[in-house]
């Protein structure tokens, strides 16, 4: 009895193990297939589609009449209701294209092909041969081949090379998600996993930015958490819409993605004279992979834009004397009346050649900090060439990046060329504790004094940049240093800070006098994750101070610039100001809320009074007016407000498409009115489509 009992759970076991396999997945089925084992319905199905085409197939006269001896090579899909439909068709002769479609759009509707139990697409690529070839007659004719038409084998195999391309592909599998590559960064995108990185116990470090995808995915499951985003749509055109990238080509060794990049966009400014703003963007997205190692990407924009009055004229305003700048994406030239044309291209390599050690070389943006700002290096200038080493081991992680600049003011062009210049940076991020985080920063700017272009000395990725600065010479260089703290209060609320010191003497701050010497600056704020008890909601508030002269060089070549915009903080320097930001998710729905309260000192520049008061960090510092009482403010002061509230609804999370509606007032409130700094008031609205990879700032 017992023996039989245990026969019977043998078949059992066994019985629902073959219902495993055969649920796990399954292959599209011909009505004349059913019968088949699963172990042959793939050939099975192969064979009703090659004797379809084989009987259906009638070969175009001109293809006749020119004796053509070639291939056509099908891409297909069987859809997730076993409808077939061809994705592209490749041959020398139109005539060849348009019969295979009409042969295939022959093919009746047959079972899809099913992964555990529930119905799928299936993609395939398949060659018809030209003259015809019976399938029955295939393996009969192959054998013949040899005697009739001998070749060496390096030849059979070469005959077969690009047809096993197409047949080492497979279904895409989101690669991107565990590869060396960057997650675009946006702050309202990294808030979706900014708690995951800070809870507490993490070894993570969170300060330099943009994240590979590879170390976040530690934390966050970028798969399962875009898998409940997506919609359940059967059709191509559905599913590259709402949940895939357009192009996405996977092998065993490689892999790639291609989408198109759209910033569409139409506005009102309530302030300016002309009707109407708007943004015309596209651009193309490609990223990839080769084995394990090795990530690329590269975005490459095309746009036309005009924006509201205040932005217009503030780019205007960054280079009086040169071109105008588009802050943050590129040097414009004038499009139409009143607007902007203005190309970028972004590009890198990416390669880890172990796991504590990730190697980037190419153009584009980096930022350092915790905050909404960073005192450090920020992201708000237009991108530059920067090679990036991040080591990450014990409880240390370390990041060096080395960056080409430029200046491009007419009063420091060489032979008709931007000047350039370069900066080399180091952030030593160190997890004391589970819940404190201490960091080390330290950055220098050179130029081409003296025909030493890119200085060797500055390569060395563990030595002190201040040293060096001495060794070459106290003005070959303007070194910066600073240092960053984060403390983890429990897993929702953290407080973050930075301290940023460009000149120092301990002397003028014992006498109590204010002196311009003291050039630093500081920041201070919290997050707030689910917040409230409300999942996805996160707070921030923030507060940044840099007192007036910091950033700027008596060289003024050497200032903590790039294209006139500075490398850090939006404002520059003799600013104060204080943020607070509510972000929250639901499903794909998003909004954002923002508030800025600001404080900050400009120059004069009346013909009169034409002294530097420390703001604008590309004068000279002994252009002051004075060398005691400096002040945050000092200067033509004004009160800065700028209030934004974002919402939209994300159409695609593979490719983070948004559709999107902002509203901001800003109020800018000087002292008095120059021909450089006025009074403005105005509420700017606008609504548009766009694939959010990087950060605007409107705040300033």
């Amino acid at each position: 009895m017992k023996k039989f009992f245990l026969l019977i759970l043998c078949a059992i076991q066994i019985n629902v193990f073959a219902q495993d396999i055969a649920n796990y997945e399954k292959p599209p089925v011909f009505p004349e297939c059913e019968t088949q084992k699963i172990e042959s319905l793939k050939s099975c199905f192969n064979q009703k589609v090659s004797q379809f085409v084989f009987n259906n197939f009638k070969i175009p006269q001109i293809v006749t009449d020119e004796n053509y001896k070639g291939d056509i090579v099908v891409l297909f899909e069987v859809d997730a209701k076993g409808n077939f439909v061809v994705l592209y068709v490749d041959a020398i002769y139109d005539e060849l294209k348009t019969e295979a479609k009409r042969v295939f759009g022959k093919l009746t509707k047959i079972k899809p092909a099913t992964y555990n139990g529930r119905a799928t697409y299936k993609q395939y690529s398949f060659q018809i041969n030209i003259p015809l070839v019976d399938p029955d007659l295939t393996k009969l004719n192959e054998n013949n081949l040899k005697g009739a038409n001998p070749i060496s084998e390096i030849e059979r195999q070469a005959k077969k090379e690009y047809d096993s391309v197409n047949k080492s592909l497979v279904p895409y599998k989101d690669l991107e998600y565990k590869s060396q590559l960057n997650i675009p960064f946006t702050h309202q995108a990294y808030s979706r996993f900014d708690r995951n990185l800070n809870l507490v116990g993490t070894n993570s470090h969170t300060a330099s930015k943009p994240f590979v995808y590879q170390e976040v995915s530690n934390y966050y499951d970028f798969e399962a958490e875009n898998g409940k985003l997506n919609k359940n749509v059967s059709t191509w055109s559905g599913r590259k819409l709402f949940n895939e990238h357009l192009v996405q080509v996977q092998s065993k060794n490689y892999w790639f993605t291609i989408d198109p990049i759209f910033d569409l966009q139409v506005g009102k400014d309530t302030d300016s004279d002309f009707n109407t703003t708007f943004n015309n963007t596209r651009g193309i997205y490609v990223q990839g992979g080769l084995g394990k190692k090795f990530s690329f990407s590269a975005s490459v924009y095309e746009s036309q834009g005009r924006f509201a009055q205040y932005y217009n004229e503030f780019s205007k305003f960054i280079n009086t004397s040169g071109p105008t700048i588009i802050p943050g994406r590129s040097i414009a030239k004038s499009f139409k009346k009143d607007a902007y044309d203005y190309p970028v291209a972004e590009a890198y390599l990416s390669y880890s050649p172990t796991s504590f050690l990730n190697i980037q070389f190419g153009h584009g943006k980096n930022f350092i900090g915790d905050g909404y700002r960073s005192l450090f290096l920020s992201d708000v200038a237009i991108p530059s060439p920067f090679l990036k080493l991040n080591t990450n081991f014990w409880k240390i992680k370390y990041t060096n990046i080395w960056l080409v600049l430029k200046d491009i003011r007419p009063e420091v062009e060489e032979d008709g060329a931007f000047l350039t210049k370069y900066m080399a940076n180091h952030y030593l991020s160190w997890n004391v504790s589970k819940r404190f985080n201490l960091g080390l920063f330290e950055s220098v700017i050179w130029t081409n004094s003296n025909d030493r272009g890119f200085d060797i000395n500055y390569l060395n990725p563990i030595i002190f940049l201040r040293a060096i600065e001495f060794d070459t010479g106290s003005d070959a260089g303007n070194a910066i240093v600073g240092a960053s703290a984060k403390y983890k209060w429990n897993d929702n609320i953290n407080i973050y800070s930075q301290f940023i010191l460009d000149e120092f003497s301990l002397g003028d701050i014992k006498g109590g006098e204010k002196s311009w010497k003291n050039k630093f600056g500081y920041q201070i704020g919290a997050k707030y994750f689910n917040a409230f008890m409300v999942n996805n909601l996160m707070l921030q508030v923030e507060y940044n101070r840099v007192r007036p002269y910091t950033y700027s060089h008596n060289t003024i070549v050497l200032n903590y610039g790039h294209n006139n915009q500075s490398m850090a903080h939006l404002w520059g320097s003799n600013f104060s100001e204080a943020i607070i930001i509510g972000r929250y998710h639901y499903n794909r729905w998003f909004a954002d809320a923002k508030l800025v309260f600001g404080v900050k000192g400009f120059d004069v520049n009346d013909g009169t009074d034409n002294f530097s008061y420390g703001g604008d960090i590309y004068r000279d510092y002994n252009d002051r007016p004075f060398d005691a009482g400096v002040t945050v403010g000092q200067g033509l002061k004004a009160n800065v407000f700028h209030a934004e509230l974002h919402t939209g609804y994300l159409i695609n999370p593979a490719t983070n498409l948004k559709l999107f509606a902002n509203i901001s007032y800003r109020n800018f409130n000087p002292e008095a009115e120059t021909i450089n700094t006025f009074k403005n008031s105005t509420v700017w609205f606008s609504l548009g489509i766009r694939t959010d990879l990087f950060n605007w700032y409107f705040d300033f």
